[in-house]
Protein backbone atom coordinates (compact mmCIF):
# COMPACT_ATOMS: atom_id res chain seq x y z
CA UNK A 1 0.00 0.00 0.00
CA UNK A 2 1.06 3.52 -0.52
CA UNK A 3 2.10 5.25 2.88
CA UNK A 4 1.44 8.86 3.69
CA UNK A 5 3.95 11.49 3.28
CA UNK A 6 5.17 13.30 5.84
CA UNK A 7 3.20 14.71 8.72
CA UNK A 8 -0.37 13.06 8.73
CA UNK A 9 -2.91 15.95 7.88
CA UNK A 10 -6.24 17.12 9.11
CA UNK A 11 -8.27 15.03 6.89
CA UNK A 12 -12.51 15.53 6.86
CA UNK A 13 -14.95 13.44 5.58
CA UNK A 14 -18.58 13.49 5.05
CA UNK A 15 -20.82 9.91 5.93
CA UNK A 16 -23.80 9.33 4.20
CA UNK A 17 -26.05 5.83 4.97
CA UNK A 18 -23.93 5.29 8.06
CA UNK A 19 -26.13 2.35 9.63
CA UNK A 20 -24.19 1.02 12.76
CA UNK A 21 -20.97 2.80 11.75
CA UNK A 22 -18.40 0.02 9.78
CA UNK A 23 -17.17 2.64 7.64
CA UNK A 24 -17.59 5.67 9.10
CA UNK A 25 -15.26 3.70 12.04
CA UNK A 26 -13.02 2.58 9.16
CA UNK A 27 -12.31 6.08 7.40
CA UNK A 28 -12.23 8.00 10.87
CA UNK A 29 -9.18 5.45 12.20
CA UNK A 30 -7.42 6.07 8.74
CA UNK A 31 -7.05 9.77 9.50
CA UNK A 32 -9.86 11.27 8.49
CA UNK A 33 -12.27 13.78 10.54
CA UNK A 34 -15.64 13.46 10.17
CA UNK A 35 -17.97 16.71 9.53
CA UNK A 36 -21.04 15.11 9.01
CA UNK A 37 -22.43 11.72 9.77
CA UNK A 38 -26.14 10.63 8.77
CA UNK A 39 -28.49 8.15 9.36
CA UNK A 40 -32.21 7.16 8.43
CA UNK A 41 -32.79 3.99 10.95
CA UNK A 42 -33.83 4.97 14.54
CA UNK A 43 -31.57 2.15 16.41
CA UNK A 44 -28.43 2.70 14.11
CA UNK A 45 -28.79 5.97 15.03
CA UNK A 46 -29.18 5.25 18.82
CA UNK A 47 -25.84 2.98 17.76
CA UNK A 48 -24.15 5.97 16.51
CA UNK A 49 -24.92 8.06 19.51
CA UNK A 50 -23.47 5.47 22.12
CA UNK A 51 -20.15 5.68 20.14
CA UNK A 52 -18.44 8.46 18.94
CA UNK A 53 -21.80 10.29 17.63
CA UNK A 54 -23.47 13.19 19.13
CA UNK A 55 -26.88 14.77 17.78
CA UNK A 56 -26.19 17.48 15.75
CA UNK A 57 -28.41 20.95 16.06
CA UNK A 58 -30.64 22.65 13.85
CA UNK A 59 -27.27 25.16 13.44
CA UNK A 60 -24.94 24.05 10.75
CA UNK A 61 -21.15 24.33 11.52
CA UNK A 62 -17.89 22.76 10.83
CA UNK A 63 -16.55 21.17 13.85
CA UNK A 64 -12.96 21.78 14.81
CA UNK A 65 -10.86 18.84 15.74
CA UNK A 66 -11.94 16.49 18.48
CA UNK A 67 -15.45 17.25 18.52
CA UNK A 68 -17.68 14.32 18.25
CA UNK A 69 -19.14 12.81 15.12
CA UNK A 70 -22.08 15.23 14.08
CA UNK A 71 -25.16 13.08 13.68
CA UNK A 72 -27.48 14.17 11.60
CA UNK A 73 -30.84 11.39 11.79
CA UNK A 74 -33.23 11.36 9.27
CA UNK A 75 -33.86 11.27 5.38
CA UNK A 76 -31.00 12.22 3.69
CA UNK A 77 -32.76 13.94 0.76
CA UNK A 78 -33.81 16.21 3.40
CA UNK A 79 -30.27 17.63 4.29
CA UNK A 80 -28.53 20.51 3.32
CA UNK A 81 -24.70 20.13 2.47
CA UNK A 82 -23.75 23.81 0.59
CA UNK A 83 -21.86 24.53 3.90
CA UNK A 84 -19.25 21.71 3.65
CA UNK A 85 -18.47 23.26 -0.16
CA UNK A 86 -14.97 22.76 -0.83
CA UNK A 87 -14.09 21.34 2.61
CA UNK A 88 -14.75 17.88 2.36
CA UNK A 89 -11.70 15.01 1.37
CA UNK A 90 -13.95 11.91 1.45
CA UNK A 91 -17.37 11.92 0.65
CA UNK A 92 -17.99 8.21 1.67
CA UNK A 93 -21.19 5.86 2.15
CA UNK A 94 -22.68 2.74 0.88
CA UNK A 95 -26.23 3.57 -1.00
CA UNK A 96 -29.06 0.86 0.55
CA UNK A 97 -27.89 -2.48 -1.46
CA UNK A 98 -31.56 -3.79 -1.84
CA UNK A 99 -32.43 -2.38 -4.74
CA UNK A 100 -29.78 -4.52 -6.28
CA UNK A 101 -29.00 -7.66 -3.99
CA UNK A 102 -30.02 -11.04 -4.53
CA UNK A 103 -32.05 -10.96 -1.18
CA UNK A 104 -34.03 -7.98 -2.13
CA UNK A 105 -36.64 -7.73 -4.31
CA UNK A 106 -34.01 -6.51 -7.75
CA UNK A 107 -36.08 -3.36 -8.80
CA UNK A 108 -32.73 -1.55 -9.50
CA UNK A 109 -32.81 2.01 -10.83
CA UNK A 110 -36.62 1.83 -10.11
CA UNK A 111 -36.93 1.13 -6.83
CA UNK A 112 -37.34 3.90 -4.53
CA UNK A 113 -34.95 3.16 -1.87
CA UNK A 114 -31.88 3.51 -4.44
CA UNK A 115 -30.01 6.47 -3.37
CA UNK A 116 -27.03 6.86 -5.94
CA UNK A 117 -29.22 10.08 -6.81
CA UNK A 118 -28.32 11.38 -3.44
CA UNK A 119 -24.13 10.50 -3.43
CA UNK A 120 -24.49 12.61 -6.82
CA UNK A 121 -26.14 15.73 -5.23
CA UNK A 122 -23.78 15.26 -2.03
CA UNK A 123 -20.57 15.59 -4.25
CA UNK A 124 -22.82 18.65 -6.18
CA UNK A 125 -23.19 20.36 -2.96
CA UNK A 126 -19.24 19.55 -1.47
CA UNK A 127 -17.44 19.02 -4.50
CA UNK A 128 -15.05 15.87 -2.38
CA UNK A 129 -11.40 15.27 -3.24
CA UNK A 130 -12.64 11.90 -3.39
CA UNK A 131 -15.26 9.26 -2.95
CA UNK A 132 -15.62 5.73 -1.79
CA UNK A 133 -19.08 3.73 -2.37
CA UNK A 134 -19.48 0.41 -1.01
CA UNK A 135 -22.02 -2.41 -2.57
CA UNK A 136 -23.38 -5.77 -3.31
CA UNK A 137 -21.72 -7.08 -6.63
CA UNK A 138 -25.20 -7.81 -7.89
CA UNK A 139 -25.08 -4.29 -9.36
CA UNK A 140 -23.12 -6.16 -11.57
CA UNK A 141 -25.20 -8.50 -13.00
CA UNK A 142 -25.92 -8.57 -16.37
CA UNK A 143 -29.70 -7.69 -16.18
CA UNK A 144 -28.47 -4.44 -13.65
CA UNK A 145 -24.98 -4.02 -15.50
CA UNK A 146 -25.83 -1.15 -17.91
CA UNK A 147 -27.29 0.61 -15.45
CA UNK A 148 -24.53 0.30 -13.13
CA UNK A 149 -22.49 1.57 -16.31
CA UNK A 150 -24.61 4.50 -15.86
CA UNK A 151 -24.18 4.89 -12.30
CA UNK A 152 -20.06 5.18 -13.10
CA UNK A 153 -20.17 7.87 -15.79
CA UNK A 154 -22.25 9.71 -13.42
CA UNK A 155 -20.09 9.81 -10.41
CA UNK A 156 -17.32 10.71 -13.48
CA UNK A 157 -19.36 13.75 -14.22
CA UNK A 158 -22.15 14.68 -10.91
CA UNK A 159 -22.53 17.94 -12.07
CA UNK A 160 -24.14 16.88 -15.40
CA UNK A 161 -27.32 16.79 -13.85
CA UNK A 162 -29.85 14.58 -14.72
CA UNK A 163 -33.34 16.75 -15.29
CA UNK A 164 -36.66 16.03 -14.92
CA UNK A 165 -38.65 13.99 -17.50
CA UNK A 166 -35.57 11.99 -18.82
CA UNK A 167 -34.98 9.07 -18.74
CA UNK A 168 -31.50 7.24 -17.29
CA UNK A 169 -31.14 6.10 -20.95
CA UNK A 170 -31.15 9.53 -22.21
CA UNK A 171 -28.99 11.33 -19.54
CA UNK A 172 -26.21 8.33 -20.38
CA UNK A 173 -25.76 9.21 -23.56
CA UNK A 174 -25.19 12.83 -22.90
CA UNK A 175 -22.39 11.54 -20.38
CA UNK A 176 -20.95 8.95 -22.98
CA UNK A 177 -20.60 12.32 -25.44
CA UNK A 178 -19.60 14.52 -21.98
CA UNK A 179 -17.02 11.57 -21.39
CA UNK A 180 -15.22 11.87 -24.95
CA UNK A 181 -14.62 15.82 -24.17
CA UNK A 182 -11.87 17.28 -22.17
CA UNK A 183 -13.00 18.28 -19.61
CA UNK A 184 -13.72 22.28 -19.08
CA UNK A 185 -13.02 22.58 -15.24
CA UNK A 186 -11.18 19.52 -14.06
CA UNK A 187 -13.20 19.84 -10.40
CA UNK A 188 -16.37 18.75 -11.65
CA UNK A 189 -15.01 16.04 -13.18
CA UNK A 190 -14.05 12.52 -11.21
CA UNK A 191 -11.49 9.62 -11.99
CA UNK A 192 -13.51 6.64 -11.14
CA UNK A 193 -12.15 2.85 -10.03
CA UNK A 194 -14.07 0.22 -9.20
CA UNK A 195 -13.15 -3.23 -7.22
CA UNK A 196 -14.36 -6.12 -7.10
CA UNK A 197 -13.47 -7.46 -3.46
CA UNK A 198 -13.63 -10.21 -1.19
CA UNK A 199 -13.45 -9.02 2.44
CA UNK A 200 -11.37 -12.19 3.50
CA UNK A 201 -9.16 -11.26 0.63
CA UNK A 202 -8.10 -8.16 3.22
CA UNK A 203 -7.70 -10.15 6.59
CA UNK A 204 -11.49 -9.93 7.50
CA UNK A 205 -12.17 -13.66 8.66
CA UNK A 206 -15.29 -13.39 6.31
CA UNK A 207 -16.21 -14.65 2.83
CA UNK A 208 -18.03 -11.36 1.54
CA UNK A 209 -18.00 -10.46 -2.26
CA UNK A 210 -18.18 -6.90 -2.51
CA UNK A 211 -18.16 -3.75 -5.14
CA UNK A 212 -15.91 -0.85 -3.53
CA UNK A 213 -16.11 1.83 -6.24
CA UNK A 214 -13.70 5.24 -6.11
CA UNK A 215 -13.48 8.41 -7.68
CA UNK A 216 -10.95 11.27 -7.42
CA UNK A 217 -11.17 14.70 -8.33
CA UNK A 218 -9.35 15.43 -11.65
CA UNK A 219 -7.52 18.44 -10.66
CA UNK A 220 -6.01 16.40 -8.22
CA UNK A 221 -3.91 13.99 -10.93
CA UNK A 222 -4.14 10.95 -8.79
CA UNK A 223 -1.91 8.71 -10.14
CA UNK A 224 -4.55 5.43 -10.56
CA UNK A 225 -1.84 3.62 -11.51
CA UNK A 226 -0.01 3.52 -8.43
CA UNK A 227 -3.66 3.76 -6.66
CA UNK A 228 -4.63 0.32 -8.13
CA UNK A 229 -1.52 -1.15 -7.19
CA UNK A 230 -1.46 0.09 -3.23
CA UNK A 231 -5.00 -2.07 -3.12
CA UNK A 232 -3.92 -5.16 -4.20
CA UNK A 233 -5.13 -8.23 -2.10
CA UNK A 234 -3.23 -9.02 1.32
CA UNK A 235 -4.68 -12.49 2.03
CA UNK A 236 -5.44 -15.61 0.45
CA UNK A 237 -6.65 -18.84 0.80
CA UNK A 238 -3.97 -20.74 -0.64
CA UNK A 239 -2.16 -19.70 2.04
CA UNK A 240 -4.46 -20.41 4.73
CA UNK A 241 -4.31 -24.21 3.34
CA UNK A 242 -0.86 -24.19 2.97
CA UNK A 243 -0.61 -23.18 7.37
CA UNK A 244 -3.31 -25.78 8.29
CA UNK A 245 -0.91 -28.66 6.18
CA UNK A 246 2.64 -27.23 7.75
CA UNK A 247 0.95 -26.93 10.87
CA UNK A 248 1.57 -23.04 11.77
CA UNK A 249 -2.66 -22.92 11.71
CA UNK A 250 -2.49 -25.30 14.48
CA UNK A 251 0.14 -23.85 16.42
CA UNK A 252 -2.13 -20.96 16.55
CA UNK A 253 -4.64 -22.82 18.64
CA UNK A 254 -2.97 -25.40 20.39
CA UNK A 255 -6.16 -26.00 22.13
CA UNK A 256 -8.01 -27.81 18.91
CA UNK A 257 -8.85 -31.25 19.95
CA UNK A 258 -6.77 -33.60 17.60
CA UNK A 259 -10.26 -35.03 16.11
CA UNK A 260 -10.84 -31.63 14.84
CA UNK A 261 -7.24 -31.03 13.44
CA UNK A 262 -7.79 -34.72 11.54
CA UNK A 263 -11.37 -33.80 10.08
CA UNK A 264 -9.83 -30.44 8.54
CA UNK A 265 -6.82 -31.80 7.42
CA UNK A 266 -8.86 -34.72 5.93
CA UNK A 267 -11.03 -32.22 3.40
CA UNK A 268 -7.97 -30.66 2.39
CA UNK A 269 -6.98 -30.77 -1.73
CA UNK A 270 -4.42 -32.64 -2.81
CA UNK A 271 -2.98 -30.29 -4.64
CA UNK A 272 -2.38 -26.83 -2.68
CA UNK A 273 -1.56 -24.04 -5.21
CA UNK A 274 2.18 -22.41 -4.74
CA UNK A 275 3.56 -19.46 -2.25
CA UNK A 276 2.17 -16.01 -3.40
CA UNK A 277 3.50 -14.28 -0.95
CA UNK A 278 0.24 -13.34 0.99
CA UNK A 279 -0.94 -13.88 4.18
CA UNK A 280 -3.54 -16.70 5.30
CA UNK A 281 -6.92 -15.83 5.15
CA UNK A 282 -8.27 -15.75 8.88
CA UNK A 283 -10.99 -18.16 9.98
CA UNK A 284 -13.95 -18.09 12.30
CA UNK A 285 -11.86 -19.34 14.96
CA UNK A 286 -9.16 -16.69 14.23
CA UNK A 287 -11.74 -14.42 14.78
CA UNK A 288 -13.38 -15.41 18.36
CA UNK A 289 -9.60 -16.08 19.84
CA UNK A 290 -6.54 -13.79 19.90
CA UNK A 291 -5.81 -13.59 16.34
CA UNK A 292 -6.85 -10.37 15.10
CA UNK A 293 -6.15 -7.04 16.72
CA UNK A 294 -4.74 -8.90 19.95
CA UNK A 295 -8.04 -8.85 21.57
CA UNK A 296 -8.75 -11.12 24.06
CA UNK A 297 -10.30 -15.15 23.55
CA UNK A 298 -14.09 -14.30 23.76
CA UNK A 299 -15.14 -16.76 26.47
CA UNK A 300 -16.75 -20.29 25.64
CA UNK A 301 -21.27 -20.39 25.66
CA UNK A 302 -22.07 -22.88 27.76
CA UNK A 303 -24.61 -24.99 26.29
CA UNK A 304 -26.91 -24.60 29.55
CA UNK A 305 -26.97 -20.82 28.64
CA UNK A 306 -28.83 -20.76 25.09
CA UNK A 307 -31.48 -18.92 26.75
CA UNK A 308 -31.58 -15.72 25.60
CA UNK A 309 -30.66 -14.43 29.33
CA UNK A 310 -28.22 -11.97 29.73
CA UNK A 311 -25.32 -13.07 31.08
CA UNK A 312 -23.21 -11.18 29.57
CA UNK A 313 -20.77 -14.34 29.34
CA UNK A 314 -16.91 -13.26 30.67
CA UNK A 315 -18.36 -9.63 31.16
CA UNK A 316 -18.25 -9.41 26.91
CA UNK A 317 -21.20 -7.15 25.84
CA UNK A 318 -23.94 -8.84 23.53
CA UNK A 319 -22.27 -12.61 24.01
CA UNK A 320 -25.44 -14.01 25.23
CA UNK A 321 -26.48 -17.63 24.24
CA UNK A 322 -29.32 -17.90 21.38
CA UNK A 323 -31.69 -21.35 21.53
CA UNK A 324 -33.37 -23.26 18.40
CA UNK A 325 -30.18 -22.76 16.12
CA UNK A 326 -31.18 -25.26 13.16
CA UNK A 327 -29.06 -26.53 10.25
CA UNK A 328 -31.01 -27.44 7.03
CA UNK A 329 -30.90 -28.11 3.29
CA UNK A 330 -29.47 -24.81 1.82
CA UNK A 331 -28.44 -23.64 5.16
CA UNK A 332 -24.85 -24.83 6.12
CA UNK A 333 -23.40 -23.70 9.28
CA UNK A 334 -20.29 -21.84 9.56
CA UNK A 335 -17.09 -23.26 10.33
CA UNK A 336 -14.31 -22.49 12.45
CA UNK A 337 -10.90 -23.23 10.51
CA UNK A 338 -12.62 -21.64 7.61
CA UNK A 339 -13.80 -17.68 7.15
CA UNK A 340 -17.43 -17.22 8.12
CA UNK A 341 -19.83 -17.17 6.13
CA UNK A 342 -21.41 -13.60 4.86
CA UNK A 343 -23.21 -12.01 7.28
CA UNK A 344 -26.44 -10.93 6.32
CA UNK A 345 -29.11 -8.37 7.56
CA UNK A 346 -31.85 -10.84 6.90
CA UNK A 347 -32.31 -14.05 6.33
CA UNK A 348 -36.41 -15.40 5.50
CA UNK A 349 -37.04 -12.60 7.33
CA UNK A 350 -35.09 -13.44 10.36
CA UNK A 351 -31.96 -10.87 10.78
CA UNK A 352 -28.95 -13.20 10.74
CA UNK A 353 -30.44 -15.81 10.44
CA UNK A 354 -27.76 -17.93 8.77
CA UNK A 355 -25.07 -16.93 11.36
CA UNK A 356 -25.14 -20.51 13.05
CA UNK A 357 -21.63 -22.15 13.54
CA UNK A 358 -20.08 -25.48 14.47
CA UNK A 359 -18.64 -26.04 17.56
CA UNK A 360 -15.34 -28.60 18.43
CA UNK A 361 -18.13 -29.89 20.61
CA UNK A 362 -18.91 -33.75 19.05
CA UNK A 363 -22.51 -35.09 18.91
CA UNK A 364 -21.55 -38.53 19.66
CA UNK A 365 -18.58 -41.15 20.47
CA UNK A 366 -16.44 -40.74 17.29
CA UNK A 367 -16.80 -44.29 15.12
CA UNK A 368 -14.52 -46.04 12.79
CA UNK A 369 -17.29 -46.17 9.45
CA UNK A 370 -18.43 -42.06 10.02
CA UNK A 371 -17.23 -38.76 10.12
CA UNK A 372 -17.23 -36.48 13.35
CA UNK A 373 -20.62 -34.68 13.89
CA UNK A 374 -19.88 -31.44 15.86
CA UNK A 375 -22.85 -29.95 17.78
CA UNK A 376 -24.07 -26.13 16.72
CA UNK A 377 -25.66 -23.12 18.42
CA UNK A 378 -26.50 -19.76 17.03
CA UNK A 379 -23.49 -17.24 17.20
CA UNK A 380 -23.67 -14.23 19.53
CA UNK A 381 -24.11 -10.73 18.41
CA UNK A 382 -20.71 -9.92 19.35
CA UNK A 383 -19.13 -13.16 17.83
CA UNK A 384 -20.95 -11.69 14.28
CA UNK A 385 -19.19 -8.35 15.74
CA UNK A 386 -16.10 -10.06 15.96
CA UNK A 387 -16.23 -11.06 12.45
CA UNK A 388 -17.53 -8.23 10.71
CA UNK A 389 -14.52 -6.82 12.65
CA UNK A 390 -15.92 -4.19 14.87
CA UNK A 391 -14.27 -3.41 18.32
CA UNK A 392 -15.34 -4.78 21.37
CA UNK A 393 -15.99 -1.91 22.89
CA UNK A 394 -18.23 -0.89 20.09
CA UNK A 395 -22.03 -0.72 21.73
CA UNK A 396 -25.05 -2.05 19.41
CA UNK A 397 -28.17 -0.55 20.48
CA UNK A 398 -31.33 -2.12 19.97
CA UNK A 399 -33.16 -5.91 20.14
CA UNK A 400 -30.77 -8.69 18.77
CA UNK A 401 -32.63 -8.71 15.56
CA UNK A 402 -32.24 -4.76 15.15
CA UNK A 403 -28.25 -5.59 15.91
CA UNK A 404 -27.57 -8.35 13.44
CA UNK A 405 -29.40 -6.20 10.92
CA UNK A 406 -26.82 -3.24 11.68
CA UNK A 407 -24.19 -5.70 11.49
CA UNK A 408 -25.48 -7.59 8.08
CA UNK A 409 -25.37 -3.80 6.50
CA UNK A 410 -22.33 -2.59 7.48
CA UNK A 411 -19.03 -2.50 5.80
CA UNK A 412 -16.34 -4.77 7.82
CA UNK A 413 -13.99 -2.19 9.73
CA UNK A 414 -10.86 -3.61 8.59
CA UNK A 415 -12.12 -3.61 4.32
CA UNK A 416 -13.42 -0.02 4.96
CA UNK A 417 -9.91 1.05 6.78
CA UNK A 418 -7.52 -1.14 4.24
CA UNK A 419 -9.23 1.25 1.27
CA UNK A 420 -9.82 4.50 3.58
CA UNK A 421 -6.06 4.46 4.30
CA UNK A 422 -4.94 3.81 0.58
CA UNK A 423 -7.40 6.91 -0.59
CA UNK A 424 -5.71 9.23 2.01
CA UNK A 425 -1.99 7.73 0.75
CA UNK A 426 -2.74 8.63 -2.75
CA UNK A 427 -4.13 11.76 -1.86
CA UNK A 428 -1.14 12.96 -0.06
CA UNK A 429 1.26 11.90 -3.31
CA UNK A 430 -1.19 13.85 -5.17
CA UNK A 431 -0.55 16.64 -3.51
CA UNK A 432 3.02 16.84 -2.35
CA UNK A 433 3.41 16.85 -6.16
CA UNK A 434 1.56 20.16 -6.28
Amino acid sequence: MLEPRGEPKDRTSVELFAGGGGLAMAVHRAGFRPLLVNELVKWACKTLEANQAELRSDEEFVPPAGHAWPLVPGDVREINFDYLWDQVDLLAGGPPCQPFSLGGVAKGEEDRRNMFPEMFRAIREIQPKAVICENVQGLLRPSFRPYFEYIERELALPFEQREGGVSWREHDAVLQARLSEAPADPKKRYEVVTIRVNAADYGVPQIRNRIIIVAFRCDLEVDLTRFKESIAPTHSEAALLRSIQNGSYWRKHPEVPHHVREHVESRLPKAIPFDDGRLPWLTLRDALKEEIDRRWPLPPVPWDKLDRREYQLGGVLDHIGWPDARIYQGHTPNELDRPAKTVKAGVHGVPGGESVMLTDDLVSELTANSPPRYRHRYMTVREVARVMTFPDRWILKGPRGEQMRQLGNAVPVRLGEFFARAIAAALDEAESRR
